[in-house]
């Protein structure tokens, strides 16, 4: 079995967790919406992470909605010592499964206590609030009114951490004027690298850098250098893919997702993967124009 303390580990607050973690959208079903098709094949992918080492789960209440939480309840809880259970808050789920805002202090609070209660926690370790300017990238929109809603609720006992997620460094600046922010979860992988500047910055920090969609979500990478690439060292473009996002930073944690045991093992054994100074410039070369 990989061996994913290899990657290193970062610390989220006073909560220290493996690079390697793992994502728990894809639990859900079609469009993180509704059941999966296979609830047992689910609880195994949880059981499957955390018995290979997995100590950060990323995870949110409006996954299904409700859905994912549930699962990761039904599959762990009691939870082991040690795992970090990270979610967020700041979006609802239309009947049509859209993505819709939910970010008044009223919603933030009972999301806040949906998540409590369908993970079967007193307190959540870390709760990200989810900026909906626009689904996919950062746009520059006060925050402080949302965030001092959860700082609120974090001096009540029942948040440990906070971070952001869709967020800009400037809103950084102003979350952490209320409150400590421990992450920051943008979307960011090999040919979408718009973050590189937050990235560093927050490094200086101390503040962890969680990229989501990793592989692309869902439309996953593809470049004919990625799997070159691949090909030459023995591993899949994804493989390939991830062990570049952990030599890229080391306040980068990864939280790749997948449904299936065989995959996630896949994933995991990025944390073995090596890349040479001259393949690393290889992949460098690539961006959001490659085909």
């Amino acid at each position: 079995m990989t061996d994913i303390s290899k990657a290193g580990g970062f610390v989220l607050g006073d909560l220290e967790v493996k690079r390697m973690g793992y994502g728990a959208m894809q639990l859900a079903g079609p469009g993180v919406f509704g059941p999966p098709k296979d609830r047992n094949a689910a609880i195994a992918v949880l059981r499957h992470a955390v018995e290979a080492g997995v100590d950060h789960i990323d995870t949110s209440d409006f996954y299904g909605p409700h859905v994912t939480n549930q699962i990761i309840r039904e599959a762990l809880s009691p939870y082991p010592a040690g795992l970090t259970i990270v979610t967020k808050v700041g979006a609802r789920r239309g009947d049509d499964a859209s993505w819709l805002p939910a970010q008044s202090p009223a919603e933030l609070k009972q999301a806040v206590h949906d998540n409590l209660r369908n993970l079967g926690l007193e307190r959540l370790d870390v709760v990200n609030l989810r900026v909906m300017g626009d689904v996919h990238h950062p746009t520059e929109e006060p925050i402080a009114a949302q965030f001092a809603a959860l700082a609120e609720l974090q001096a009540q006992g029942v948040i440990r951490h906070l971070g952001l997620s869709n967020a800009t460094l400037a809103q950084v600046e102003e979350a952490e004027a209320i409150a400590p922010v421990v992450c920051v979860q943008n979307q960011y992988n090999l040919v979408q690298r718009g973050d590189d500047p937050l990235i560093a910055a927050l490094g200086a920090k101390g503040i962890a850098y969680v990229p989501f969609f990793p592989l692309g979500g869902f439309t996953p990478l593809q470049s004919s250098t990625l799997s070159d690439v691949a090909d030459r060292l023995g591993a899949t473009p994804m493989q390939v893919a991830l062990a570049w996002l952990l030599q890229r930073a080391p306040n980068i944690l990864l939280i790749p997702g997948t449904s299936s045991v065989g995959h996630l093992r896949e994933n995991l054994a990025a944390a073995d993967l090596v890349l040479s100074p001259d393949v690393v410039r290889e992949l460098d070369g690539l961006d959001a124009a490659v085909g």
